[in-house]
């Protein structure tokens, strides 16, 4: 179907919703409803506490709505009159809206709101009359309601008005929106599958992460398993960068305001800061991001083009100060930690490096078992030159630079206006996990802003000053993310060489406990992660607990193991059990542990 027409379906399908808050909860305060994946939701201040039996309600009375066959009528009134018509209405939410653009030209504090208001004109305000209904918003809309398609509501949330705390907190109502029953009823299946691989639910069963009140929202803490987790992954990757000539830098986590000052992050993200205040007055931050320090790095001493490309790499937090009501297990954090790269190199030089990355991205995504990845292309918008640095020649220049990369690689591109970095341009990846939900994994981008405003050269062959460029590069961009992609990926069945536990043996009884310890210490020194079940449990128990662990192997220890004879090994998801000599057994588990580094 046609995007855009799916889009004002949905679009459509939050006015149904809040027409019929307004009909069975009279005095509801309507706030934003915009457009999201998969649907739409809709901000509201109900006159009442609610509960999950409210869903039901409003999605009868939506029916009901669509039904009466609507028509979606546009108008457009001064801003004034508008002002007016809806402080009548004691809709103060859409007040506070229309007088910011009014008075700045804008409404933007979260993104969403700008799908509620027309912003192109300051003195005339949209809106939509949907029978006796009638809302602030731009459009589009389908033209009349029987055209939403199928929908259903699916879950209540908490959400503050414009995202700020200071702010009262409504209630957000998700709606689902397809084209068909079909559509719908898939997603919906697709949902619950998605319930049972939840990473929040499944990293407590698997004992990977924990959170602490006393510690603080969205402030991770890992357990020894997911610490193993995350160093496999990270030591995957290194591994990769090694190969092609990186070097491992580090660097501190708090810095002087003035570098982001410098680098232009201080003016764009002062408010998602964590910030500090010495004893002295000096002001630093937590660093939310670590390019800036990289080029401090790179700045230490004249470079000749002899000694180009400089490819630094580092592992290392940041810190971001992301609102509560936005925090999501893994997926939203605060302390993030990035595999970083950054890459000082020579106009000439970018595309072989680029190149360079981007296999190490497909080896990476194919070896922790993700589907070929697809690419898009995120370009500036234009329109709005004030979001980003530089000069419209500089990017006309890197987004070309990425153009004939993403050629030469002979793929498609779907190219996305608005969709960069505010210093330069990129190549995202996406991938579908298991269930067919699409992710934006790793990226590649191009700086050609921050040299210039670091003034950072190489010598180059006739001894004059040569301004370079610089690519940053995240294979997993934040390893708390890619954690919970790919914990949902796999439902928690790692493959062998990450599993956090690859083995565990399993004595039928305590006879065979000392032979055990002796077999567990040559796989722990073979560089096996092992674990011994030494319990007085019958063996189908301890069988049926390391299931639930989901750890790959395990290995039942009896009289024939004992005394020299082949070993009997349960793989996980397998009905046959695998039987291999005693001779080959180290040898065997060592080469699957092996990195998949091709």
């Amino acid at each position: 179907m046609d995007q855009d027409k799916l889009h004002a379906m949905r679009h459509t399908a939050a006015h149904v919703l809040a027409a019929a808050a307004e009909r069975l909860y009279p005095g509801v305060k309507l706030g934003v409803g915009p457009v999201i994946d998969n649907g739409f939701f809709y901000d509201m201040l109900f006159p009442e506490p609610i509960s999950d039996e409210v869903l039901r309600k409003l999605e009868k009375e939506m029916h009901k709505i669509v039904k009466e066959g609507h028509q979606m009528e546009r108008e457009e009134m001064k801003i004034d009159d508008a002002i007016q018509f809806f402080r009548d209405k004691g809709q103060e939410f859409k007040v506070e809206l229309l007088s910011d653009l009014k008075e700045k030209g804008t409404t933007k504090i979260n993104p969403e709101e700008a799908q509620d208001i027309d912003v192109e004109n300051r003195d005339i305000a949209s809106i939509y009359k949907t029978g006796d209904f009638v809302d602030l918003c731009r459009g589009p809309h389908v033209a009349n309601v029987r055209e939403v398609g199928a929908f259903k509501l699916w879950k209540l949330a908490g959400a503050y008005w414009r995202g700020s705390e200071e702010n009262a907190q409504l209630q957000r109502v998700y709606g689902l929106c397809f084209e068909t029953q079909d559509e719908l009823d898939q997603h919906l299946v697709m949902l619950e599958e998605a319930k049972k691989r939840d990473h929040r639910k499944l990293g407590k069963e698997l004992d990977l992460f924990v959170f602490s009140d006393l510690v603080g929202p969205g402030l991770p803490l890992w357990t020894p398993k997911g610490t193993v987790l995350r160093n496999k992954l990270d030591e995957f990757v290194w591994k990769l960068r090694e190969a092609r000539g990186y070097q491992k830098v580090e660097i501190p986590h708090i810095t002087k305001k003035e570098l982001y000052e410098t680098s232009g992050h201080w003016e764009k993200f002062k408010d998602d800061l964590f910030k500090i205040e010495t004893r002295e007055g000096h002001v630093f931050a937590m660093k939310p991001m670590n390019c800036p320090h990289h080029t401090q790095i790179f700045d230490r001493k004249q470079h000749s083009y002899r000694e180009m490309p400089q490819r630094f790499a580092n592992t290392t937090m940041v810190y971001r100060d992301e609102q509560t009501g936005e925090l999501h297990g893994l997926s939203r954090v605060r302390s993030i930690t990035q595999d970083d790269a950054h890459v000082f190199c020579r106009h000439a030089q970018v595309k072989e490096e680029m190149l360079k990355i981007w296999d190490i991205i497909e080896i990476f995504y194919k070896g922790c078992g993700f589907p070929e990845l697809r690419v898009r292309l995120s370009l500036h918008d234009p329109k709005h030159p004030e979001n980003y640095l530089g000069t419209p020649e500089i990017w006309q220049d890197a987004e070309n630079a990425l153009r004939e990369l993403v050629n030469a690689r002979g793929v498609e591109a779907k190219e996305e206006l608005g969709e960069a970095a505010f210093y330069g341009p990129k190549i995202d990846f996406v991938t579908q996990d298991s269930i067919g939900r699409e992710w934006q994994v790793a990226t590649i981008q191009l700086d050609m802003n921050m040299p210039e405003r670091f003034n950072l050269f190489c010598i180059n062959e006739d001894g004059e000053q040569e301004r370079i460029v610089m690519i940053h590069a995240a294979i997993m961009g934040a390893i708390e993310r890619f954690l919970s992609n790919l914990i949902e990926h796999t439902a928690g069945v790692f493959p062998f060489w990450m599993a956090p536990v690859q083995i565990r043996l399993a004595t039928v009884s305590q006879d065979f406990v000392p032979f055990a310890e002796g077999l567990s210490v040559q796989l722990a020194q073979a560089g096996i992660r092992v674990e011994l079940d030494r319990s007085d449990e019958k063996v189908g128990k301890k069988i049926r607990e390391a299931a639930t662990q989901k750890i790959p192997w395990i290995i039942v220890i009896g009289s024939q193991e004992a005394e020299g004879g082949d070993y009997k090994v349960n793989v996980f998801g397998q009905e046959e059990d695998l039987v291999i000599p005693a001779a080959e057994l180290i040898q065997m588990v060592q080469d699957m542990s092996e990195l998949p580094l091709e």
